[in-house]
């Protein structure tokens, strides 16, 4: 897919995020001296062709409070860590849910799930959600906690 000037110039003003205001996509029109139509329009476009993946909000969770952070690994059989990994995703508090491979025989863990919590109490309590849906199908967990907080940005151009 070719990009136009306007592509490229709505590209580099979206790459740092959108302008915390109420009405972002105005806010990027008049600075590409476009509409907010054309922008949510060309932004949809996009999408829809694959050539940006996603939008979306990155909240800072120790901000909102969330400081005990922590990345629970799973071995689950992988026969079913799909579908498990699927309906864990959907339990509150989890940011992210992925499958990922092992790493024999030092990494047994192939699920891993972001759990938030304002105290790792809360978080371990999750784990323990997570662990009565996995059900028999998981054979050992642990959870790594969060030490610092580390800055997340996409691709620049």
């Amino acid at each position: 897919m070719a990009l136009s000037e306007f592509d490229r110039g709505l590209i580099a003003a979206a790459q740092s995020g959108l302008p915390l205001v109420p009405r972002p996509y105005e806010a990027l029109g008049a600075a590409l001296g476009a509409s907010a139509e054309a922008v949510r329009e060309r932004l949809g476009a996009m999408l829809a062709s694959g050539l940006i993946r996603r939008i979306g909000a990155v909240p800072n969770h120790y901000k909102l409070g969330f400081t005990a952070n922590g990345m629970s690994v799973w071995d689950v059989a992988d026969e079913s860590v799909d579908a498990l990994g699927a309906r864990v995703a959907a339990l509150p508090g989890v940011s992210h849910c992925y499958r990922r491979p092992r790493r024999l025989p030092q990494w047994p863990y192939n699920l891993f799930v972001m759990l938030h919590g304002r105290s790792r109490e809360a978080v371990q309590q999750q784990a323990g959600r997570v662990e009565a849906m996995l059900d028999g199908a998981c054979r050992g967990h642990d959870i790594l906690y969060s030490t610092v907080i580390l800055k997340k940005t996409g691709l620049r151009i």
